[in-house]
């Protein structure tokens, strides 16, 4: 029963807003319901702190929401123990908006593309989202003061709305009883909907939410809680419940902050990749919570993305509730926050591989490819490639190394660090440009993918040391270093022999033309024949094969080729050229080279012409060496 009806008229700029939030195509009129439980909420925190506030009141009624669905009104109704509202506290509150800064969210609703929902919060005007869903609504309220009267407001969110006093008792809290349009049936007429909505958004609500006699809200805030009091096996339910995933993660990483931004935060590091068919990057991101309410699934700005491996939740309380997308993006706690989940992610990673490097080799395994990529995060560059792992020379059973133990491992007076990019362990042993640094046991770390040598160009120096392509590795810094002697070594060229060779180096650029750049005397060969090098040495050649790809360039480059004059090969030729400088075995030898040593660089698309020319030339060489073995 209800006395002293009034009835009050909504200002111009409130039933501007109205009308934008009625008529609008909004994105997600779910959350209409995450507002009116975040408010309950609200209602029950103030409560809870009046409790403890004042020794004279005596309150036994149990914190809780509660959600229904009635079938007949086809309405929802959200039900909350707080502290309730006076009559002048709820015209203050939702009599009227003004105050809230209806007018400036009409004329920022009307010139942005954000979607209505992100813009909500921000302006205090969440509980007005009802009338998304709804075409009536209404709110009956008792304040924990005594001698205060139940209150009753009534709007049909178009022009006016009604306040009466109601004389009945009830007790103190709110009641919301929302009357669902007729195409919102559907997608909320039931408490089974309603669950799936308060499950995705507010879980983690620490107040008992109540649908259908069940609490639905099951799951702890694990977040909030001391870490003292949680065991392993409730992190491990946790991450389960968040990921899906049937394995238990590698590590747990469960910290609060209280300076310079406030915020709970836990955090697991997953045992696998679990994009498991690559097909699903973009699905990556922390869930962000405001005082336990769900704000936005899968955050980016939060972690940079070569952490993006990293599943979990941040929870903060000094952000709004519903603060939009686009101002998360600018929002100065939030790149606080970024900023100090960063560097604890990567001091758990350096604190997992100095205790554990079993565990860190497989963190490595399933997360390196995305982990690579953090080489442009400049501010925290020392953390990151302390954190690197690489294959090299000197690598033994499967075991990848750090930076730091190529270092222990340097000769004396080396400040470089070698590094190539290889295909395999196998194609490395076949490397004509690491020749020289198997001679002086100088270690190569392998590089196997293309990120790696970005990674090794954003770097350029690790402790003093740097880093250097082994192609263009300076000879004045490597001749420091003894060689290994060779069994078989070649008699050094006379004077007039290194006149022949650079006149055979002249003939070779001859016969090959256009195809390279220069033919020159190698200083750094010892196994090998020949190898190619670009004329300029400003680019690696895997680096250059990238560059080429991003481009859409399949032609072949043209190189500079150097020729190993202690190689039997070129001996023999040398000999024949002396002979007749025209002889056919010169130019078939020549093109072999070229060909061949394109094909280990990965740039010889059409190998016939060098197929036929090796059938050409073991046909020659079996017929020379029939004959040697008739004269015998």
């Amino acid at each position: 029963m209800t006395t002293q009806t009034e009835k009050f008229e909504f200002k111009a700029e409130v039933n501007q807003l109205l009308d934008i939030l009625v008529h609008s195509l909004y994105t997600n009129r779910e959350i209409f319901l995450r507002e009116i439980i975040s408010n309950a909420s609200d209602a029950l925190d103030k409560m809870r702190f009046a409790i403890n506030s004042e020794p004279d009141l005596n309150d036994e009624i149990e914190p809780e929401i509660t959600i229904s669905y009635n079938e007949e009104n086809k309405s929802v109704i959200v039900k909350d123990t707080g502290l309730g509202m006076t009559k002048e506290e709820v015209m203050a509150n939702i009599g009227t908006i003004a105050h809230s800064g209806s007018a400036e969210f009409v004329k920022q609703a009307a010139e942005s593309k954000e979607s209505l929902d992100s813009l909500i919060g921000r302006f205090g005007v969440g509980f007005y989202s009802i009338f998304m869903v709804s075409d009536k609504v209404i709110v009956r309220t008792k304040s924990y003061k005594d001698g205060e009267a139940a209150i009753q407001w009534v709007s049909d969110g178009k022009n006016s709305y009604e306040l009466s006093i109601l004389d009945e008792e009830l007790t103190h809290g709110t009641s919301i009883e929302i009357f669902l349009n007729e195409d919102m049936v559907e997608r909320f007429g039931s408490e089974g909907k309603l669950k799936d909505i308060v499950s995705k958004h507010s879980n983690f609500v620490s107040f008992p939410i109540m649908i259908g006699g069940e609490r639905v809200n099951t799951v702890t805030a694990l977040w909030r809680e001391p870490k003292f009091q949680i065991k392993q096996e409730q992190y491990e339910e946790f991450y389960k419940f968040l990921t899906y995933d049937s394995q238990p993660p590698i590590s747990t990483l469960h910290f609060s902050v209280d300076a310079p931004v406030q915020f709970n935060s836990l955090l697991f590091i997953p045992e696998k990749d679990l994009d498991i068919f690559g097909m699903d990057r973009d699905n990556w991101g922390l869930d962000l919570y405001v005082r336990r309410v769900l704000i936005e699934k899968q955050n980016k700005n939060l972690l940079p993305e070569y952490l993006s491996f990293i599943k979990g939740v941040v929870d903060t309380e000094d952000l709004p509730l519903n603060i939009s997308r686009e101002t998360l993006q600018d929002n100065l706690l939030i790149g606080k926050i970024s900023s100090t989940l960063t560097k604890q992610v990567l001091g758990q990673l350096e604190k997992i591989a100095k205790d554990d490097p079993e565990k860190y080799a497989q963190f490595w395994k399933a997360h390196s490819k995305i982990f690579k990529a953090g080489h442009m995060d400049f501010l925290n560059r020392d953390k990151y490639s302390k954190l690197l792992r690489f294959d090299s020379s000197k690598a033994e059973d499967e075991t990848l190394i750090a930076f730091d133990d190529y270092i222990e491992r340097a000769k004396e007076d080396q400040k470089e660090i070698y590094y190539s990019v290889v295909a395999s362990r196998e194609a490395a042993n076949l490397n004509p440009h690491l020749e020289i640094f198997r001679s002086k046991d100088i270690e190569v770390i392998y590089l196997y993918e293309p990120i790696d040598e970005f990674v090794m160009e954003s770097l350029r120096e690790y402790s003093e040391f740097t880093l250097v392509a082994a192609e263009y590795a300076d000879l004045e810094k490597l001749d420091k270093f003894e060689s290994a002697k060779k069994e078989n070594e070649a008699e050094p060229l006379s004077d007039e022999q290194e006149k022949d060779m650079e006149a055979l180096a002249a003939k070779m650029k001859e016969i090959l033309g256009e195809q390279v750049a220069e033919v020159k005397i190698s200083e750094r060969l010892s196994d090998s024949p020949c190898r190619l090098i670009n004329p300029d040495g400003a680019m690696t050649s895997s680096m250059e094969k990238i560059m080429k790809a991003m481009n859409k360039d399949n032609s072949i480059p043209t190189k500079t080729m150097e020729i190993n004059a202690d190689h039997p090969l070129l001996r023999s030729m040398l000999n024949i050229f002396k002979t007749n400088a025209d002889d056919e075995f010169i130019a078939l030898s020549s093109k072999q080279l070229l060909e061949s040593a394109l094909l280990l660089e990965g740039y010889l698309s059409d190998p016939h012409a060098l197929v036929g020319r090796i059938q050409n030339l073991l046909t020659k060489a079996g017929g020379w060496y029939a004959k040697l073995e008739e004269k015998d």
